[in-house]
């Protein structure tokens, strides 16, 4: 008597779904911007060259320039700035190191922000910081950039489920904005603490926050555009320095 095999059964592949929410970050410490400059962009794609004797008369930086040039624009919207959704992602990615029960790789594949930049409240100031450069002598320079001393941003993040769900991502979140941060100086890279931030969903009333969302959100594009154009001071350090550069292009141009 001839036995038949069984049919193997057959393989069952279920799609997986995906799911939005959209989360409310508020500023615990500053927040600074750290895009590249036109001048800096221009450098990587033709390369320096040598500069004309007119040009090595020139001062070394120009602030005001320099200030506007580190901030992400926006084209339209309530706001002027903003700031690329890959940093958030990032800093979510981070976060994963620190906390228990998800891996960084799977946030990586399994967290979406469809926005290429999300968007930044708050009024922008001109800041002047001594740093050091990333060569082998550590040269000490001056980097000039937009400094918000309060702000605020909204985040539309995609997630896969049922791996992930609505109180994992604000876990998450949660966690980066404690240890990581986002923008330049930021609590991750272990000097800085700025970037840093709370996360708040529908219940903003309830968590005492609601009054000073509204009075950041109050400083959006109108009040960005008029504080690129007519900066202010960030600290009493940069206007000193200011008043300096002032100083020395009232002499080379007498």
């Amino acid at each position: 008597m001839i036995v038949q095999k069984a049919e193997a059964g057959a393989l069952e592949i279920h799609a997986l779904k995906q799911s939005r929410i959209t989360l409310k970050l508020i500023g615990t410490t500053g927040f600074f911007f750290n895009a590249y400059s036109a001048k800096a962009k221009r450098s990587l794609l033709i390369g320096g060259g040598k500069k004309t004797t007119a040009e090595k008369k020139e001062l070394k930086h120009d602030p005001e320039e320099e200030f506007r040039s580190s901030v992400y624009r926006l084209p339209d919207g309530p706001t002027l700035l903003g700031f690329p959704s890959p940093g958030v992602k990032g800093a979510m990615a981070t976060a994963a190191l620190e906390t228990p029960g998800v891996t960084k790789s799977s946030v990586q594949r399994l967290i979406f922000l469809p926005e290429e930049k999300i968007k930044i409240w708050g009024k922008p100031y001109l800041r002047c910081d001594v740093v050091r450069s990333a060569d082998m002598n550590r040269t000490p320079d001056i980097r000039t950039r937009a400094f918000l001393p309060r702000w605020c941003a909204e985040v539309d993040i995609a997630y896969v489920m049922p791996t992930l769900n609505p109180h994992a991502i604000v876990s998450l979140l949660s966690n980066a904005g404690l240890i990581v941060g986002i923008g330049d100086f930021r609590q991750e890279k272990g000097r800085g603490s700025f970037g840093t931030f709370s996360v708040h969903g529908d219940n903003m009333r309830e968590d005492g926050v609601q009054d000073l969302w509204d009075d950041i959100t109050a400083e959006g594009r109108a009040v960005q555009e008029a504080a690129l154009t007519d900066p202010e001071y960030a600290d009493g350090e940069t206007a000193e320095l200011m008043a300096m550069l002032d100083g020395e292009r009232a002499k080379r141009a007498a």
